[in-house]
């Protein structure tokens, strides 16, 4: 709200000669802040060692010594009567202040304008949320944390801002996967919109996280793998998935008659040929699992995929065509909440059945093993078995995919 002192005319000419000089900024400056807090202008104001000119200026104004100590004080209301009596100013010191700082906003209802804008800022996001509801809990986390306000200066900027955000992650995750850069070109404009260090990316990247459960990290290959998560591509051959006997290839052909594994790029994947599908396949998390069930059972051994930590496009890929195309597709990963997550990050994208991953498969391993590492980090759900996030809280032991080792290569024999 702009404050308006009066229409009374003001000597311009003689203001600045009285009260517009450097020596007494520091007064038209006082009073106004008071205007702006919408507090009257009247009792001193005080400048603490001040100069031999600013006293000089302050006696000049006011027709009188101000006094010798340390601090010089100055009361508002005789300044204002001065100018009122003067005519120099007849609606006092507020409309001087007027002329010489320009026009006063006050602080109150300014600060209520701009929090509505920042308000508004976010119905991009809002909107979005409301179609993807996954999406609800990083929304109002982003509301909260500031880190819009960190990137963006103004509202403006901010309403852009989540509004390109919107539109990448409505688009998400991309299936088939795709550039990132031929991504941000399609969808947002530039191919270099969502570069490293970029306002965009990083918000981007927040609600990717969201969207498909990948873990906080840092770092230049936590990002490839976390734009990876939702089917954006640095490269096609970063990405990365581990097999055992799955056929379809010339190559594959061969390490499944050897019983070795292999490892199939998203390049592979995406320009084919593609692996053919099985009546059935597992899927594990830890390369140690696969690697034993190789030297184990060999060209014997069932076909299986290891996700290798949070599931890659290329694991991803590999899963969604076998999947499509009649594959069974069956789950085991570590009795931990990462474990859980990585699980849960897999289901939102591919459907598998558990592969002795429920609440009696944890609760008969941790009776085996009762002395395992404790269980540690956030609680989360398992969409698959509900009853195995409470076991876990219950039992609160950690039962690693090696440690059930033996039981998981009995299902691989064929």
């Amino acid at each position: 709200m702009e404050l308006t002192p009066g229409d009374e005319p003001v000597d311009e000419a003689r203001l600045r000669r009285l009260l517009g000089g450097p020596d007494l900024d520091w007064l038209v400056a006082r009073a106004r802040r008071r205007l702006e807090r919408e507090q009257p202008l009247t009792g001193p104001v005080a400048l603490t060692s001040p100069t031999p000119a600013q006293r000089v200026s302050v006696e000049r104004l006011l027709g009188r010594s101000p006094g010798s100590g340390r601090s010089l004080s100055v009361r508002l209301d005789d300044v204002d009567a001065v100018l009122r009596r003067s005519g120099i100013s007849p609606g006092g010191l507020a409309a001087a202040v007027a002329l010489l700082a320009g026009p006063v906003v006050a602080l109150g209802p300014a600060r209520e304008a701009e929090d509505r804008a920042w308000d508004e800022a976010y119905a991009p996001i809002d909107a979005l949320a409301d179609r993807a509801p996954v999406l609800a809990a990083w929304a109002a986390r982003l509301r909260a944390d500031g880190l819009v306000r960190r990137l963006a200066a103004t509202p403006d900027a901010a309403r852009d801002l989540l509004g390109l955000a919107a539109v990448a992650l409505a688009s998400l995750p991309a299936d088939p996967p795709v550039s990132l850069p031929a991504f941000a070109a399609r969808r947002l404009g530039g191919a270099h919109a969502l570069d490293d260090g970029t306002p965009l990316a990083t918000v981007t990247l927040s609600g990717i996280r969201a969207l498909t459960g990948f873990p906080d990290g840092q770092g230049a290959q936590w990002r490839r793998e976390a734009w990876a998560s939702a089917g954006l591509l640095r490269d096609e051959l970063s990405s990365t998935v581990l097999t055992l006997n799955l056929r379809g290839t010339p190559a594959l052909d061969w390490t499944a008659d050897a019983g070795e594994p292999a490892v199939l790029t998203l390049r592979q994947l995406v320009r084919g040929p593609l692996p053919t599908p099985a009546a059935s396949v597992r899927i594990c998390e830890n390369p140690a699992v696969l690697a034993t069930a190789a030297d184990a059972h060999g060209p014997g051994a069932a076909p299986l995929v290891c996700l290798h930590g949070q599931p890659s496009a290329a694991a991803l890929t590999l899963l969604s065509h076998l999947h499509d195309h009649g594959t069974e597709l069956y789950y085991h990963g570590d009795f931990d909440w990462g474990g859980l997550r990585i699980a849960s990050a897999l289901l939102r994208r591919v459907p598998w059945r558990p592969w002795r991953y429920t609440a009696a498969d944890y609760r008969a391993a941790a009776a085996v093993h009762p002395a395992g590492p404790p269980l540690t980090g956030l609680p989360t759900q398992a969409p698959w078995d509900p009853a195995l996030p409470e076991a876990l809280a219950e039992l609160g032991v950690r039962v690693e995919e090696e440690a059930v080792l033996e039981d998981l290569l009995g299902d691989l024999a064929r």
